[in-house]
């Protein structure tokens, strides 16, 4: 009909003409969908195929259509057709196809199609979809996925992990990770500035500051860098360049919650403590940071050193009924007695949340084993210990050595070895380090347990009232646990119980539920012995164990009501929950 000429009442009439092609078919596709009829729209779309064989949009919107009507089989052939052949780069298919073997219960091939789309796809437009799918696939196959990383958030995966080790007091391993992050991630500031924080809690103040220079020079507001680099040049002495730093930070008014807390702790840490104060208040208004513990204490020691007394009281009376198998509050609380009596002077307390190092040291003189579990986790303890041990003075670094035995990790054997082949340490020190170092190696050798009894005990506690220099916070991210495999029974360990007591506490289900936690949690700690380095993973250990304890008993519960209660996030439930199950088994239906 193209150009053809029709005679209409005497007069000729140009004819629009018609472009049977491609685009004509789509047009009436899109128009068939738009009326519900989506069998001609299929068969528009197959001609729009035939018209366009090389355009992959057409191939996937056939493939959506028969996804619609069910054949999902039909559709796969076709997406895989589009990778195989049409164009490899359409890397969404991978997400349709997992959807479509997910609706045939094909949950491995779901599984496998979903992981590959999170690897490969560099734009990430599914991200929200996918994620919730993993969680469905996570309880249909009673296992996590096993995903490497997800490309289109650029290493998200691998800084993931490190802040898990840099949580955990794992400085080494942290760094290791962060520093193969940093060729292929140049521009993934994050984690760079995370990478600084291992650095600089394991002492190597040069490459901490090299790294945040690094930072700063790509983008020089950077807050998290700002805030580091200050207290590195407060360590230094450098007062003239903290005061400048100072000076820029405190005319910051940040809006994300990390950020807010970042600059708070940080000016704290500075001795700016009203600023501190303001930013920490400015936190507890939030509805998702206002169940913290830390958080809450952090503005009450901000509110001490600031002479806001009154304020401070209430707010570790806060402390209390948020985390009450906590002793710190109850320590802080009894010592602004103390001082309210006039039996002790005030001093600046640090934002730290647990018990002052002396205060810490008379504790261990009541375990026979040495440092009980909880402390040799916690990487504010850990930090202080590798600080001490590079910039302490000859009796802190040979209390240090000897701390460091007790725990004898990786990391304390790195630690170690590094402080054996620093050049210009005194011959004492370097043998006695090289000691420990060789008594953990020999049990490491031997399969046992690299333990120390009560003389090392007494040898840490006989110069007590050292100094250990004051270690910086860690960003706050996430929040990660990894296992350890023993034997043990969770009888062994009463801190555990925390867990248990804390759930029971909330919970509000009835007596089958809560023997139901008990039992789970007994399990759980009999075959791993989870780590717990802060309170806030005690409120996400307990909600996931009463969500799995509920959904057992076929309780009506959701992440999100468990979290409302705990005061954490939905997502944080859910990962416990997850690696309770993991171990336990209970395999609950999907919230």
């Amino acid at each position: 009909m193209k150009g053809k000429l029709v005679r209409t009442e005497g007069h000729l009439a140009n004819i629009i003409p018609i472009h049977l092609d491609a685009s004509f078919f789509f047009e009436r596709a899109v128009r068939s969908l738009d009326r519900n009829h989506v069998d001609k729209a299929l068969k528009y779309f197959r001609k729009a195929v035939e018209y366009e064989p090389d355009n992959p949009v057409n191939h996937c919107n056939m493939a959506g259509i028969l996804s619609e009507k069910g054949d999902y089989e039909a559709s796969n052939t076709i997406l895989a057709h589009v990778l195989d052949v049409v164009d490899p780069s359409m890397t969404e298919c991978y997400f349709y196809m997992a959807n479509n073997y997910a609706n045939m219960d094909r949950f491995e091939e779901a599984e496998r199609a979903l992981v590959t789309y999170l690897e490969e796809d560099p734009q990430g437009q599914f991200m929200t979809e996918a994620e919730e799918m993993m969680e469905l696939l996570y309880y249909e196959l009673d296992r996590p996925a096993k995903l490497n990383r997800i490309k289109s958030r650029k290493g998200v995966v691998e800084h993931d992990q490190a802040r898990e080790l840099l949580e955990e007091g794992k400085f080494a391993q942290a760094a290791e990770l962060l520093e193969g992050m940093s060729s292929d991630y140049p521009d993934y500031l994050a984690a760079r500035n995370n990478l600084a924080l291992a650095y600089y809690y394991m002492g190597l103040f040069p490459k901490a500051k090299e790294t945040i220079a690094e930072v700063l020079e790509q983008e020089p507001g950077n807050l998290h860098a700002l805030c580091n680099l200050a207290i590195f040049h407060q360590n230094e002495n450098r007062t003239d360049q903290v005061l400048l730093l100072i000076k820029k930070l405190r005319v910051l008014v940040p809006f994300e919650h990390e950020q807010v807390y970042k600059l708070a702790t940080t000016m704290g840490i500075l001795g700016q403590h009203d600023a501190a104060y303001t930013h920490f208040r400015r936190l507890l208004k939030y509805e998702e940071t206002a169940a913290d513990p830390a958080l809450a204490h952090y503005a009450a020691v901000a509110a001490y050193n600031t002479e806001r007394y009154d304020i401070a009281e209430r707010l570790w009376h806060h402390v209390n009924k948020l985390d009450p198998g906590s002793e710190v509050s109850r320590y802080y609380l009894a010592g602004l007695e103390e001082f309210r009596e006039g039996l002790k002077e005030p001093i600046k307390l640090s934002y730290h949340y647990h018990l002052p190092f002396d205060e810490q040291f008379k504790q261990w003189e009541n375990y026979n084993s040495g440092i009980p579990e909880e402390m040799k986790n916690d990487p504010l303890i850990r930090s202080s210990f590798f600080w001490a041990l590079r910039h302490g003075d000859a009796a802190t670094k040979l209390q240090v050595i000897h701390a460091l035995g007790m725990i004898g990790d990786y990391e304390v054997q790195q630690a170690l070895q590094s402080f054996i082949e620093e050049p210009g340490e005194e011959p004492a020190l370097v043998k006695a380090a090289q000691g420990v170092l060789n008594e953990l190696q020999a049990a490491e050798y031997d399969g046992q347990d690299a333990k120390s009894g009560k003389a090392k005990v007494s040898r840490l506690l006989s110069s007590s009232n050292s100094s250990f220099g004051e270690p910086l916070k860690s960003d706050r991210t996430m929040d990660h646990t990894e296992y350890k495999t023993n034997s043990s029974s969770a009888g062994a360990s009463p801190h555990w119980q925390i867990v248990v007591d804390r759930a029971l506490q909330m919970s509000e289900a009835q007596a089958e539920v809560q023997q139901e936690m008990e039992r789970l949690w007994t399990d759980y700690v009999s075959r791993v012995h989870p780590e717990l380095s802060s309170s806030k993973q005690i409120e996400g250990w307990a909600a996931g164990l009463e969500y799995l304890a509920s959904k057992n008993n076929s309780r009506p519960v959701t992440y999100q009501s468990i979290a409302e209660r705990y005061g954490i996030s939905a997502s944080t439930v859910s990962k416990y929950a997850r690696q309770i199950n993991l171990i336990c088994n209970v395999a609950p239906p999907n919230a």
